[in-house]
């Protein structure tokens, strides 16, 4: 069963849907860190969003090349889509933790799962466990349970892409406290720039760092793509596709 490519294929979906999993949880809801956290001379919170803005656009681009690869098979006619493809998911969903763990925690160490913890280690062993060991068993199990029944390759082909899809939206959405919304001006963009903006949207201060290269701004929903005209890379709430464009100009 894994030496086809249609389980391949599923397991790199399964990668794309476990860094989805962890940037959104770790990086965005818990914030318990940021991509490169531990990387010195990378303080600058602006520079951590980037990159963690930049990990979500590689997610994609591998989720992506998972579902052509998926649905190319399908339209030959080839491909179990029973279990067997949801152990190969899980399998690329065990193995971009153990991964992660490996390469990105111990032996990089730009990050760890909770980095103000007394005990990283125990984290991280604890998260590898739940995350990376226990769906590699489930997935490697299921894929060697052979064909059986299943949802038809196109039921099976909507499912992953609405999964896929729903994982990207949720990165995009803002924080629960939604009239609140985080803004990433560009570098050189300083005060007198942030409080245009402001004026011009008719946004309240909340928070800033120090050099209001980062803000936190309570707007109107409505208001928030604004911003993008005023200089900013990322607005929370606003969708990232218009933080892209507006980065390239840089």
């Amino acid at each position: 069963m894994w030496k086809t490519h249609w389980a391949r294929w599923g397991a790199v979906l399964g990668f794309a849907l476990g860094g989805f999993f962890d940037g959104i949880l770790l990086h965005q809801i818990l914030q318990w860190h940021h991509l490169l956290s531990l990387v010195p001379g990378i303080d600058d919170l602006r520079l951590q969003v980037l990159w963690d803005g930049w990990f979500h656009a590689l997610m994609y681009l591998i989720a992506l090349a998972g579902l052509i690869g998926l649905w190319r098979l399908h339209r030959q006619g080839a491909g179990d889509w029973g279990w067997p493809l949801v152990g190969a998911v899980l399998v690329g969903f065990g193995i971009w933790h153990v991964v992660d763990t490996l390469l990105s925690h111990w032996l990089l160490g730009i990050h760890r799962i909770r980095i103000d913890s007394p005990d990283p280690l125990a984290w991280d062993l604890l998260w590898l466990a739940l995350f990376g060991i226990v769906p590699l068993l489930l997935g490697w199990r299921l894929g060697r349970r052979g064909g059986g029944p299943g949802m038809h390759g196109a039921a099976a082909m909507l499912v992953l892409g609405l999964l896929t899809s729903g994982a990207g939206a949720w990165a995009l959405l803002p924080p629960a406290q939604t009239q609140f919304a985080t803004v990433v001006f560009a570098p050189g963009a300083g005060p007198r720039e942030v409080f245009a903006a402001l004026d011009a949207l008719d946004a309240r201060l909340v928070w800033s760092d120090r050099a209001m290269g980062v803000v936190v701004v309570a707007v109107a929903p409505e208001r928030r793509w604004g911003f993008y005209q005023h200089g900013a890379w990322l607005v929370s709430g606003a969708g990232a596709p218009a933080g892209c464009f507006n980065w390239s100009r840089a």
